[in-house]
């Protein structure tokens, strides 16, 4: 990997569900926003929509759920970083893989996360908080769900007329922006050290 830092990275991308946040990447890698390439996606569902996506964009897709399975995977694919994009499973991060494994988590943590917390029941936690501000946060990865170094958050309003949907509308609309300039990040911390 140290060679080639200059390089954009290579990614990797480990959904559960529609892959909203991978067709994102795709479009900004597409129209120049990001500098990276997509090298392969897997999923932990045989029937996630996500692969579908992945498919059509001419990537190679796995449906893998055992950790040693994707490690080997993720090692054959030369992977510099790996984008959790609404992987709902808690993925052990082996030590040579500290710090290159990123997550978007859709609220301010440490707020609203840990296991369970995802999707609309993030959602709907900060609308009974009665919450005035959620947002979203990418993190890096650990052994814990939500609980790795932040990278960057992204704040929105919580309107009064919130539903959980229009929230998520929002905060998505958010995450759309933070993600790709959260790996640009990353990669430059990478590059530079």
């Amino acid at each position: 990997m140290t060679s080639r830092v200059q390089q954009p990275p290579r990614l990797a991308v480990l959904l559960s569900g529609a892959g909203r946040s991978l067709q994102n990447l795709l479009d900004r890698i597409g129209d120049g926003r990001l500098r990276a390439t997509i090298v392969g996606v897997a999923s932990d569902r045989a029937d996630a929509f996500g692969l579908q996506r992945a498919m059509d964009h001419g990537l190679e897709t796995r449906h893998l759920r055992e950790p040693s399975a994707i490690w080997s995977w993720l090692m054959e694919q030369d992977v510099d970083l790996v984008v959790l994009a609404g992987y709902l499973r808690l993925l052990p991060i082996p030590p040579e893989w500290n710090g290159r494994v990123l997550n978007m988590h859709p609220s301010l943590l440490p707020h609203f996360g840990g296991k369970g917390m995802h999707g609309d029941r993030v959602h709907a936690a900060v609308l009974a908080a009665k919450a005035t501000e959620s947002g979203c946060t990418v993190h890096l990865c650990n052994e814990r769900y939500d609980e790795g170094r932040i990278l960057l958050q992204a704040r929105v309003p919580v309107m009064p007329m919130d539903t959980s949907s229009t929230l998520a509308a929002r905060v998505f609309a958010a995450e759309c922006e933070v993600y790709p300039a959260a790996i640009s990040l990353l990669w430059q911390q990478i590059s530079s050290a």
